[in-house]
Protein backbone atom coordinates (compact mmCIF):
# COMPACT_ATOMS: atom_id res chain seq x y z
CA UNK A 1 0.00 0.00 0.00
CA UNK A 2 1.58 3.16 -1.06
CA UNK A 3 1.40 6.58 1.13
CA UNK A 4 1.33 10.20 0.36
CA UNK A 5 1.94 13.17 2.15
CA UNK A 6 -0.75 14.92 0.40
CA UNK A 7 -3.63 13.20 -1.84
CA UNK A 8 -5.83 15.82 -4.03
CA UNK A 9 -9.08 14.35 -6.20
CA UNK A 10 -10.33 16.59 -8.75
CA UNK A 11 -8.45 18.57 -10.80
CA UNK A 12 -10.28 21.72 -11.75
CA UNK A 13 -9.90 23.90 -8.53
CA UNK A 14 -7.98 21.43 -6.57
CA UNK A 15 -5.00 21.22 -9.52
CA UNK A 16 -4.36 24.82 -8.17
CA UNK A 17 -3.30 23.68 -4.63
CA UNK A 18 -0.23 22.04 -5.11
CA UNK A 19 2.65 24.72 -6.57
CA UNK A 20 6.17 24.91 -5.64
CA UNK A 21 5.84 24.88 -2.10
CA UNK A 22 4.78 21.42 -2.20
CA UNK A 23 8.08 20.54 -4.43
CA UNK A 24 9.43 18.35 -1.46
CA UNK A 25 5.82 16.37 -0.32
CA UNK A 26 4.76 13.33 -2.19
CA UNK A 27 1.38 14.47 -4.05
CA UNK A 28 -0.95 11.53 -5.33
CA UNK A 29 -4.02 13.43 -7.64
CA UNK A 30 -6.85 11.72 -9.00
CA UNK A 31 -9.03 12.54 -11.96
CA UNK A 32 -11.19 10.20 -13.01
CA UNK A 33 -12.65 13.09 -16.40
CA UNK A 34 -12.58 12.69 -19.88
CA UNK A 35 -10.32 15.86 -19.63
CA UNK A 36 -8.41 16.74 -17.42
CA UNK A 37 -8.69 19.91 -15.71
CA UNK A 38 -11.97 19.95 -14.32
CA UNK A 39 -15.92 21.36 -15.38
CA UNK A 40 -14.83 25.15 -15.97
CA UNK A 41 -12.18 24.61 -18.10
CA UNK A 42 -13.11 21.61 -20.15
CA UNK A 43 -17.52 21.96 -20.20
CA UNK A 44 -18.07 24.60 -18.04
CA UNK A 45 -17.41 28.51 -17.68
CA UNK A 46 -14.80 29.12 -20.43
CA UNK A 47 -15.83 27.36 -23.55
CA UNK A 48 -19.41 28.40 -22.68
CA UNK A 49 -18.05 31.87 -22.83
CA UNK A 50 -16.47 31.71 -25.85
CA UNK A 51 -19.11 30.57 -27.78
CA UNK A 52 -21.24 33.13 -25.86
CA UNK A 53 -19.16 36.32 -27.76
CA UNK A 54 -19.53 34.87 -31.19
CA UNK A 55 -23.24 34.73 -30.31
CA UNK A 56 -23.08 38.36 -29.18
CA UNK A 57 -21.85 39.28 -32.37
CA UNK A 58 -24.15 37.44 -34.34
CA UNK A 59 -26.55 39.66 -32.99
CA UNK A 60 -24.96 42.72 -33.79
CA UNK A 61 -27.66 43.82 -36.74
CA UNK A 62 -30.43 43.59 -34.62
CA UNK A 63 -28.81 46.05 -32.45
CA UNK A 64 -27.43 48.41 -34.57
CA UNK A 65 -30.25 48.68 -36.66
CA UNK A 66 -32.22 51.01 -34.33
CA UNK A 67 -29.03 53.38 -34.16
CA UNK A 68 -29.04 53.63 -38.55
CA UNK A 69 -26.42 51.27 -38.92
CA UNK A 70 -27.74 48.30 -41.27
CA UNK A 71 -25.30 45.07 -41.67
CA UNK A 72 -26.33 41.79 -43.54
CA UNK A 73 -27.35 38.68 -42.40
CA UNK A 74 -25.28 37.05 -39.99
CA UNK A 75 -23.81 33.33 -40.47
CA UNK A 76 -22.11 30.71 -38.07
CA UNK A 77 -19.91 28.65 -38.75
CA UNK A 78 -19.93 26.02 -36.42
CA UNK A 79 -17.27 23.95 -36.97
CA UNK A 80 -14.96 26.80 -37.37
CA UNK A 81 -16.16 28.07 -33.68
CA UNK A 82 -16.12 24.71 -32.39
CA UNK A 83 -12.65 24.19 -33.28
CA UNK A 84 -11.18 27.28 -32.41
CA UNK A 85 -12.39 26.71 -28.75
CA UNK A 86 -11.55 23.27 -28.25
CA UNK A 87 -8.46 23.64 -30.11
CA UNK A 88 -7.35 25.94 -27.31
CA UNK A 89 -9.19 24.16 -24.64
CA UNK A 90 -7.91 21.08 -25.51
CA UNK A 91 -4.36 22.05 -25.54
CA UNK A 92 -4.20 23.32 -22.27
CA UNK A 93 -5.71 20.55 -20.71
CA UNK A 94 -3.70 18.41 -22.63
CA UNK A 95 -0.37 20.10 -21.15
CA UNK A 96 -1.76 20.47 -18.14
CA UNK A 97 -1.89 16.68 -17.82
CA UNK A 98 1.26 16.27 -19.03
CA UNK A 99 2.51 19.09 -16.36
CA UNK A 100 1.58 16.85 -13.59
CA UNK A 101 2.02 13.10 -15.28
CA UNK A 102 5.78 13.89 -15.29
CA UNK A 103 6.27 16.24 -12.00
CA UNK A 104 9.04 14.57 -10.00
CA UNK A 105 6.78 14.69 -6.83
CA UNK A 106 3.22 13.84 -8.04
CA UNK A 107 2.13 10.75 -8.84
CA UNK A 108 -1.18 11.09 -11.40
CA UNK A 109 -3.97 8.68 -11.25
CA UNK A 110 -6.25 8.87 -14.43
CA UNK A 111 -9.56 6.83 -12.75
CA UNK A 112 -12.08 7.34 -9.93
CA UNK A 113 -11.12 7.36 -6.36
CA UNK A 114 -13.10 5.64 -3.94
CA UNK A 115 -12.68 6.40 0.47
CA UNK A 116 -12.23 2.35 2.12
CA UNK A 117 -11.72 3.94 5.43
CA UNK A 118 -9.98 7.25 6.83
CA UNK A 119 -7.24 8.69 4.56
CA UNK A 120 -7.87 5.55 2.40
CA UNK A 121 -8.23 5.22 -1.07
CA UNK A 122 -8.88 2.35 -3.60
CA UNK A 123 -8.33 3.74 -7.40
CA UNK A 124 -6.76 2.22 -10.23
CA UNK A 125 -7.00 -1.58 -8.77
CA UNK A 126 -4.64 -0.57 -5.87
CA UNK A 127 -5.42 1.14 -2.00
CA UNK A 128 -3.18 4.04 -1.30
CA UNK A 129 -2.82 6.08 1.90
CA UNK A 130 -2.36 9.72 2.85
CA UNK A 131 -1.73 11.68 5.77
CA UNK A 132 -3.96 14.48 4.07
CA UNK A 133 -6.55 14.51 1.51
CA UNK A 134 -8.11 17.43 -0.16
CA UNK A 135 -11.60 16.14 -1.76
CA UNK A 136 -12.09 18.65 -4.85
CA UNK A 137 -14.08 16.22 -7.28
CA UNK A 138 -16.70 18.69 -8.57
CA UNK A 139 -19.81 18.38 -9.60
CA UNK A 140 -21.59 16.47 -13.15
CA UNK A 141 -25.09 17.75 -15.24
CA UNK A 142 -27.73 15.96 -14.29
CA UNK A 143 -30.13 13.26 -16.39
CA UNK A 144 -33.47 13.13 -15.16
CA UNK A 145 -35.19 10.18 -15.10
CA UNK A 146 -37.86 10.34 -18.52
CA UNK A 147 -38.87 7.68 -20.16
CA UNK A 148 -37.16 7.42 -23.16
CA UNK A 149 -34.08 9.84 -22.84
CA UNK A 150 -31.99 7.22 -22.07
CA UNK A 151 -32.60 5.95 -26.17
CA UNK A 152 -32.18 9.50 -27.41
CA UNK A 153 -28.90 10.05 -25.38
CA UNK A 154 -27.87 6.92 -27.08
CA UNK A 155 -28.47 7.90 -30.09
CA UNK A 156 -26.77 11.26 -29.90
CA UNK A 157 -29.99 13.08 -29.81
CA UNK A 158 -30.10 14.04 -26.29
CA UNK A 159 -27.44 15.76 -24.63
CA UNK A 160 -26.15 17.79 -21.27
CA UNK A 161 -24.00 20.59 -21.26
CA UNK A 162 -20.59 17.95 -21.10
CA UNK A 163 -21.65 17.23 -24.64
CA UNK A 164 -23.61 19.35 -26.52
CA UNK A 165 -20.97 21.99 -27.34
CA UNK A 166 -18.74 19.01 -29.65
CA UNK A 167 -22.17 18.63 -31.76
CA UNK A 168 -20.22 17.55 -35.42
CA UNK A 169 -22.88 20.37 -36.86
CA UNK A 170 -25.12 23.17 -35.82
CA UNK A 171 -28.73 21.28 -35.59
CA UNK A 172 -31.78 23.68 -37.37
CA UNK A 173 -33.78 23.08 -33.88
CA UNK A 174 -33.25 22.74 -30.42
CA UNK A 175 -35.39 21.59 -27.35
CA UNK A 176 -34.30 22.57 -24.18
CA UNK A 177 -35.35 21.21 -20.84
CA UNK A 178 -34.94 23.98 -18.04
CA UNK A 179 -34.81 27.38 -17.41
CA UNK A 180 -31.60 27.57 -15.40
CA UNK A 181 -28.17 29.61 -16.24
CA UNK A 182 -27.33 26.82 -18.64
CA UNK A 183 -30.40 27.12 -20.30
CA UNK A 184 -30.18 31.07 -20.36
CA UNK A 185 -27.20 30.41 -22.33
CA UNK A 186 -27.22 27.70 -24.48
CA UNK A 187 -30.52 29.49 -25.94
CA UNK A 188 -29.23 32.48 -26.61
CA UNK A 189 -25.98 30.72 -28.77
CA UNK A 190 -27.96 28.58 -30.44
CA UNK A 191 -30.53 31.20 -31.21
CA UNK A 192 -28.16 33.50 -32.18
CA UNK A 193 -26.24 31.18 -34.71
CA UNK A 194 -30.01 30.41 -36.54
CA UNK A 195 -31.37 27.36 -34.83
CA UNK A 196 -34.85 27.42 -34.00
CA UNK A 197 -34.72 27.33 -30.19
CA UNK A 198 -37.84 25.98 -27.58
CA UNK A 199 -37.08 26.55 -24.03
CA UNK A 200 -39.71 23.77 -21.70
CA UNK A 201 -39.27 25.65 -18.41
CA UNK A 202 -41.88 23.80 -15.85
CA UNK A 203 -41.91 26.66 -13.55
CA UNK A 204 -43.40 29.34 -16.12
CA UNK A 205 -40.38 31.70 -15.73
CA UNK A 206 -36.93 31.77 -16.40
CA UNK A 207 -34.46 32.12 -13.67
CA UNK A 208 -36.65 31.76 -10.67
CA UNK A 209 -33.78 32.14 -8.25
CA UNK A 210 -33.11 35.62 -8.98
CA UNK A 211 -34.91 38.20 -7.61
CA UNK A 212 -38.33 38.05 -9.48
CA UNK A 213 -38.18 41.31 -10.83
CA UNK A 214 -35.18 40.24 -13.12
CA UNK A 215 -36.40 36.94 -13.60
CA UNK A 216 -39.79 38.18 -14.96
CA UNK A 217 -37.53 40.94 -17.27
CA UNK A 218 -35.14 37.43 -18.77
CA UNK A 219 -38.40 35.35 -19.14
CA UNK A 220 -39.55 38.42 -21.25
CA UNK A 221 -36.42 39.05 -23.19
CA UNK A 222 -36.33 35.34 -23.97
CA UNK A 223 -39.55 34.45 -25.34
CA UNK A 224 -38.62 36.98 -28.08
CA UNK A 225 -35.82 34.49 -29.51
CA UNK A 226 -37.43 31.38 -28.16
CA UNK A 227 -40.54 29.90 -28.57
CA UNK A 228 -40.78 29.36 -24.78
CA UNK A 229 -43.61 27.34 -23.50
CA UNK A 230 -43.24 28.34 -19.29
CA UNK A 231 -45.48 25.13 -18.12
CA UNK A 232 -44.60 22.45 -19.87
CA UNK A 233 -43.69 19.36 -18.23
CA UNK A 234 -41.59 16.30 -20.19
CA UNK A 235 -43.28 12.73 -19.70
CA UNK A 236 -42.10 11.07 -22.47
CA UNK A 237 -39.00 11.42 -24.89
CA UNK A 238 -39.23 9.33 -28.34
CA UNK A 239 -37.12 9.03 -30.92
CA UNK A 240 -38.97 10.05 -34.37
CA UNK A 241 -37.00 10.74 -38.16
CA UNK A 242 -34.87 13.50 -38.16
CA UNK A 243 -34.82 13.95 -34.39
CA UNK A 244 -36.79 13.33 -31.09
CA UNK A 245 -40.38 14.18 -30.08
CA UNK A 246 -41.23 15.56 -26.38
CA UNK A 247 -44.31 14.50 -24.98
CA UNK A 248 -45.57 16.28 -22.13
CA UNK A 249 -48.18 18.35 -20.37
CA UNK A 250 -49.09 22.01 -19.51
CA UNK A 251 -49.99 23.39 -16.29
CA UNK A 252 -53.77 22.62 -17.14
CA UNK A 253 -52.89 18.98 -17.59
CA UNK A 254 -53.31 19.23 -21.07
CA UNK A 255 -50.84 17.14 -23.22
CA UNK A 256 -48.58 18.59 -25.48
CA UNK A 257 -45.53 17.63 -27.54
CA UNK A 258 -42.42 19.29 -28.94
CA UNK A 259 -40.43 18.55 -32.01
CA UNK A 260 -36.41 19.41 -32.13
CA UNK A 261 -33.64 17.71 -34.35
CA UNK A 262 -31.52 17.25 -30.75
CA UNK A 263 -32.09 17.72 -27.16
CA UNK A 264 -30.34 19.72 -24.27
CA UNK A 265 -30.91 18.40 -20.69
CA UNK A 266 -30.14 21.70 -18.68
CA UNK A 267 -31.71 20.56 -15.30
CA UNK A 268 -28.84 21.62 -13.16
CA UNK A 269 -25.83 19.57 -11.52
CA UNK A 270 -25.10 17.40 -8.64
CA UNK A 271 -22.01 17.00 -6.26
CA UNK A 272 -19.80 13.92 -7.42
CA UNK A 273 -19.76 12.97 -3.51
CA UNK A 274 -21.75 9.49 -4.56
CA UNK A 275 -18.98 8.51 -6.41
CA UNK A 276 -16.58 8.25 -3.09
CA UNK A 277 -18.17 6.14 -1.12
CA UNK A 278 -17.44 9.81 0.90
CA UNK A 279 -18.58 8.25 4.20
CA UNK A 280 -16.27 5.01 4.53
CA UNK A 281 -13.91 8.01 4.73
CA UNK A 282 -15.55 9.21 7.79
CA UNK A 283 -16.44 12.58 5.69
CA UNK A 284 -20.63 13.37 5.98
CA UNK A 285 -22.46 14.72 3.12
CA UNK A 286 -25.33 16.28 3.66
CA UNK A 287 -29.24 15.70 2.18
CA UNK A 288 -28.36 17.29 -0.76
CA UNK A 289 -25.24 15.18 -1.19
CA UNK A 290 -22.75 18.32 -0.55
CA UNK A 291 -19.71 17.25 1.71
CA UNK A 292 -19.69 19.54 5.23
CA UNK A 293 -17.35 21.79 5.72
CA UNK A 294 -16.28 24.35 8.14
CA UNK A 295 -15.34 27.43 8.11
CA UNK A 296 -11.35 25.97 7.20
CA UNK A 297 -13.17 23.74 4.61
CA UNK A 298 -12.19 20.95 6.75
CA UNK A 299 -15.25 17.85 6.67
CA UNK A 300 -15.22 15.33 9.77
CA UNK A 301 -12.85 13.50 8.75
CA UNK A 302 -9.39 14.57 10.58
CA UNK A 303 -7.04 16.12 8.01
CA UNK A 304 -9.54 16.25 5.34
CA UNK A 305 -10.80 18.84 3.38
CA UNK A 306 -13.25 19.76 0.85
CA UNK A 307 -13.75 22.25 -1.76
CA UNK A 308 -15.55 23.49 -4.51
CA UNK A 309 -18.76 22.15 -6.37
CA UNK A 310 -18.58 18.83 -4.42
CA UNK A 311 -18.78 21.10 -1.03
CA UNK A 312 -20.14 24.54 -2.46
CA UNK A 313 -23.65 25.15 -3.15
CA UNK A 314 -22.82 27.76 -5.23
CA UNK A 315 -21.23 25.90 -8.14
CA UNK A 316 -18.92 28.57 -8.94
CA UNK A 317 -15.46 28.71 -10.18
CA UNK A 318 -14.92 31.83 -8.48
CA UNK A 319 -16.22 29.97 -5.05
CA UNK A 320 -14.22 26.98 -5.76
CA UNK A 321 -10.86 29.42 -6.35
CA UNK A 322 -11.14 31.07 -2.94
CA UNK A 323 -11.82 27.67 -0.85
CA UNK A 324 -8.83 26.36 -2.54
CA UNK A 325 -6.45 29.31 -1.90
CA UNK A 326 -7.48 29.27 1.40
CA UNK A 327 -7.28 24.66 1.96
CA UNK A 328 -4.01 25.76 0.79
CA UNK A 329 -2.77 28.11 2.89
CA UNK A 330 -4.12 25.52 5.97
CA UNK A 331 -2.48 23.07 4.86
CA UNK A 332 0.64 24.69 4.44
CA UNK A 333 0.11 26.54 7.97
CA UNK A 334 -1.86 24.14 10.38
CA UNK A 335 -0.72 26.15 13.31
CA UNK A 336 -2.42 29.57 11.68
CA UNK A 337 -5.28 28.45 9.84
CA UNK A 338 -7.74 31.12 7.94
CA UNK A 339 -11.50 30.86 7.40
CA UNK A 340 -13.54 30.78 4.02
CA UNK A 341 -15.41 34.28 3.17
CA UNK A 342 -18.48 33.75 1.18
CA UNK A 343 -20.12 37.19 2.42
CA UNK A 344 -21.31 38.68 -0.68
CA UNK A 345 -20.81 35.94 -3.75
CA UNK A 346 -21.73 37.03 -7.17
CA UNK A 347 -22.84 35.54 -10.04
CA UNK A 348 -23.51 36.10 -14.04
CA UNK A 349 -25.36 34.79 -16.35
CA UNK A 350 -24.43 35.58 -19.63
CA UNK A 351 -27.20 35.01 -21.85
CA UNK A 352 -29.32 37.67 -23.81
CA UNK A 353 -29.09 39.73 -22.25
CA UNK A 354 -26.68 39.59 -19.65
CA UNK A 355 -27.67 39.35 -15.88
CA UNK A 356 -25.61 39.56 -12.73
CA UNK A 357 -26.11 39.87 -8.95
CA UNK A 358 -25.07 39.38 -5.76
CA UNK A 359 -26.64 39.53 -2.23
CA UNK A 360 -30.05 39.67 -1.14
CA UNK A 361 -33.03 39.77 -3.28
CA UNK A 362 -35.68 41.89 -2.74
CA UNK A 363 -38.08 39.01 -1.50
CA UNK A 364 -35.01 37.64 0.58
CA UNK A 365 -35.04 41.00 1.99
CA UNK A 366 -38.13 41.61 3.22
CA UNK A 367 -38.76 38.01 4.87
CA UNK A 368 -35.47 38.47 6.95
CA UNK A 369 -38.11 41.64 8.15
CA UNK A 370 -35.23 44.47 7.12
CA UNK A 371 -36.20 48.12 6.60
CA UNK A 372 -34.77 48.16 3.20
CA UNK A 373 -35.19 50.95 0.37
CA UNK A 374 -34.96 49.75 -3.82
CA UNK A 375 -34.10 51.23 -6.48
CA UNK A 376 -34.62 50.43 -10.21
CA UNK A 377 -32.39 52.69 -12.30
CA UNK A 378 -33.02 51.52 -16.53
CA UNK A 379 -30.15 51.99 -18.39
CA UNK A 380 -31.76 54.12 -20.75
CA UNK A 381 -31.48 56.97 -17.67
CA UNK A 382 -28.02 57.96 -18.44
CA UNK A 383 -26.45 58.95 -21.67
CA UNK A 384 -24.39 56.03 -22.49
CA UNK A 385 -27.50 54.15 -21.97
CA UNK A 386 -29.79 56.62 -24.35
CA UNK A 387 -26.66 56.26 -26.89
CA UNK A 388 -27.16 52.10 -26.99
CA UNK A 389 -31.25 53.06 -27.41
CA UNK A 390 -31.68 50.57 -24.22
CA UNK A 391 -35.20 50.72 -23.14
CA UNK A 392 -35.41 46.99 -21.30
CA UNK A 393 -31.81 46.72 -18.73
CA UNK A 394 -32.10 48.32 -15.49
CA UNK A 395 -29.91 48.61 -12.40
CA UNK A 396 -31.58 46.82 -9.03
CA UNK A 397 -29.83 48.07 -5.63
CA UNK A 398 -31.34 47.02 -1.99
CA UNK A 399 -30.56 49.11 1.16
CA UNK A 400 -31.17 48.92 4.56
CA UNK A 401 -32.76 52.79 5.24
CA UNK A 402 -31.35 53.43 8.17
CA UNK A 403 -27.43 52.20 7.96
CA UNK A 404 -27.70 52.75 3.75
CA UNK A 405 -26.02 49.05 3.92
CA UNK A 406 -25.93 47.63 0.29
CA UNK A 407 -27.17 44.25 0.61
CA UNK A 408 -28.17 43.31 -2.75
CA UNK A 409 -27.59 44.27 -6.25
CA UNK A 410 -29.57 42.91 -9.64
CA UNK A 411 -28.23 43.81 -13.06
CA UNK A 412 -29.97 42.77 -16.50
CA UNK A 413 -28.67 44.34 -19.36
CA UNK A 414 -25.52 44.74 -21.79
CA UNK A 415 -22.17 44.25 -19.38
CA UNK A 416 -24.12 42.76 -16.28
CA UNK A 417 -20.93 41.23 -15.37
CA UNK A 418 -18.44 43.82 -15.33
CA UNK A 419 -20.66 46.76 -14.28
CA UNK A 420 -21.22 44.86 -10.69
CA UNK A 421 -18.23 44.72 -9.86
CA UNK A 422 -18.14 48.21 -7.91
CA UNK A 423 -21.31 47.11 -5.99
CA UNK A 424 -19.59 43.52 -5.05
CA UNK A 425 -16.44 45.66 -4.11
CA UNK A 426 -18.93 48.04 -1.93
CA UNK A 427 -20.09 45.23 -0.22
CA UNK A 428 -16.91 43.01 0.77
CA UNK A 429 -15.43 46.19 1.93
CA UNK A 430 -18.71 47.70 3.79
CA UNK A 431 -18.63 51.14 2.01
CA UNK A 432 -22.50 52.25 2.51
CA UNK A 433 -24.67 53.46 -0.34
CA UNK A 434 -24.42 57.15 0.33
CA UNK A 435 -20.05 57.23 0.72
CA UNK A 436 -20.57 55.18 -2.18
CA UNK A 437 -22.60 57.16 -4.31
CA UNK A 438 -21.00 60.40 -3.73
CA UNK A 439 -17.33 59.49 -2.11
CA UNK A 440 -15.71 59.08 -5.73
CA UNK A 441 -15.85 60.10 -9.39
CA UNK A 442 -17.83 58.26 -11.79
CA UNK A 443 -17.03 59.08 -15.66
CA UNK A 444 -19.75 60.46 -17.28
CA UNK A 445 -20.86 59.32 -19.75
CA UNK A 446 -19.85 55.67 -18.91
CA UNK A 447 -22.75 53.09 -18.22
CA UNK A 448 -21.63 52.87 -14.74
CA UNK A 449 -23.17 55.96 -14.06
CA UNK A 450 -26.48 53.68 -14.13
CA UNK A 451 -25.12 52.31 -10.10
CA UNK A 452 -24.43 55.91 -9.70
CA UNK A 453 -28.12 57.03 -9.80
CA UNK A 454 -29.13 53.94 -8.33
CA UNK A 455 -27.66 54.70 -5.50
CA UNK A 456 -28.62 58.34 -5.37
CA UNK A 457 -32.28 57.16 -5.96
CA UNK A 458 -32.30 55.06 -2.85
CA UNK A 459 -34.52 56.45 -0.24
CA UNK A 460 -32.03 56.59 2.81
CA UNK A 461 -33.08 57.97 6.10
Amino acid sequence: MRHFDLCVIGTGSGNSIVDERFADWDVAMLDDGVHFGGTCLNVGCIPTKMFVIPADYARAPEEAAPLGVHLGSPRADWPAIRDRIFGRIDAISSGGESYRQFADNVTLYRATGRFVGERTLEVAGEQITADRVVVAAGSRATMPSIPGLADAVAAGRAHTSDTVMRLDRLPASLAIIGSGFIAAEFAHVFAAYGTAVTVLARSGTMLRDLDEDLSRRATRAIEGYTDFRGTFSTQRVELVDGGVRLHGSDDAGRACSVDAEVVLVATGRVPNSDRLDAERGGIAVGPRGFIEVDAHQRTTAENVWALGDVSSPWLLKHVANHEARVVQHNLLHPDDPVESNHHAVPHAVFGHPQIAAVGLTEEQARADGRDITVAVQPYGSVAYGWALEDTDSVCKVIADRQTAEILGAHLIGPQAATLIQPLIQAMATGLDARTMARGQYWIHPALTEVIENALLALDLA
